[in-house]
C-alpha cells in the first residue's frame, strides 16, 4: 500500500485554533474577495532552502492566498532571494505575477493570520505539525532561514533543539545534527523592522550570501 502524503498545509475551514478560525470568519465578512483561509506553502518541491516566516498579513497572504505577497515584507524578501538566485525575478506582489521559486519554498510557523499578528502559544503548537510535515517533504533540504523569533523557536522546537543550542540572533547559523542541515536566523523583513533600520537590506543580504554559500557547497 503506498504511503499517504504528509499533510503540509491545513485545510481550508481548518478548525484546530479557535481564535483564528473565528477571526478567518470575521474576515471572510468583511473582506469577502480575500482568501481568507491558511496560506499554503509556495515553492519548488524539490527546494533545498526553506524560509519559515511568522503568519499570513490580514492585508498580505490573506487577501492573496500566497506567503509575503501583498504586504511590504514581500517586497525585501522576494527580491532579495532573485539576487541570490532563489527565483525568476517575476515578484509583483500578485500570485498571478509568473514568480517561480528555485531551490527554494516559503511558509510560515502559522498558516492563518492572527488579529494584531499576534499569535499566541498554543496557536504556534497546534500550527507546528504542518512545519514538521514541510520539512520532512523536503527530502534535498540543506538550510532553513527563521524570519523572526517566532519563526525560530517553532522551528528549532520541530528539529528537537533547545534555546541553549540554537540561540535567536540575526545572521546567526546553527548546525542542527540532522543529516547536515543548517538552520540561519534574520530579523524578519517587516516594514517596521526596515523603517526602523533594525534591518537593512545590506543586513539581510548578508544572511543570504552565508545561506547561498552553504547551499553551493555540494
Amino acid at each position: 500500500m503506498a504511503k499517504a502524503a504528509l499533510e503540509t498545509d491545513p485545510p481550508p475551514d481548518c478548525p484546530l485554533c479557535p481564535r483564528l478560525a473565528a477571526y478567518r470568519r470575521d474576515n471572510q465578512s468583511e473582506y469577502p474577495d480575500y482568501f481568507n483561509a491558511p496560506a499554503p506553502s509556495f515553492g519548488d518541491q524539490k527546494a533545498r532552502l526553506l524560509i519559515v516566516g511568522l503568519a499570513p498579513g490580514v492585508h498580505g497572504a490573506n487577501r492573496t492566498g500566497r506567503p509575503f505577497t501583498g504586504d511590504f515584507a514581500g517586497d525585501l524578501l522576494y527580491s532579495t532571494m532573485a539576487k541570490f538566485g532563489f527565483s525568476n525575478d517575476r515578484f509583483n506582489a500578485d500570485p498571478e505575477d509568473g514568480l517561480k521559486l528555485r531551490q527554494a519554498m516559503v511558509t510560515n510557523a502559522v498558516r492563518c493570520v492572527p488579529p494584531q499578528n499576534k499569535p499566541t502559544g498554543p496557536e504556534i503548537r497546534t500550527c507546528r505539525p504542518f512545519l514538521v510535515n514541510q520539512i520532512a517533504a523536503l527530502k534535498q533540504l540543506k538550510a532553513i532561514l527563521c524570519l523572526g523569533r517566532i519563526a525560530h523557536d517553532s522551528t528549532i522546537a520541530v528539529l528537537g533543539l533547545k534555546q541553549k543550542q540554537a540561540p535567536f540572533a540575526h545572521g546567526a547559523a546553527h548546525d542542527t545534527n540532522q543529516n547536515g542541515l543548517k538552520l540561519f536566523d534574520s530579523y524578519h523583513c517587516s516594514r517596521y523592522n526596515t523603517n526602523t533600520r533594525r534591518l537593512t537590506p545590506e543586513m539581510f543580504e548578508s544572511v543570504f550570501a552565508a545561506v547561498r554559500k552553504e547551499i553551493d557547497q555540494d
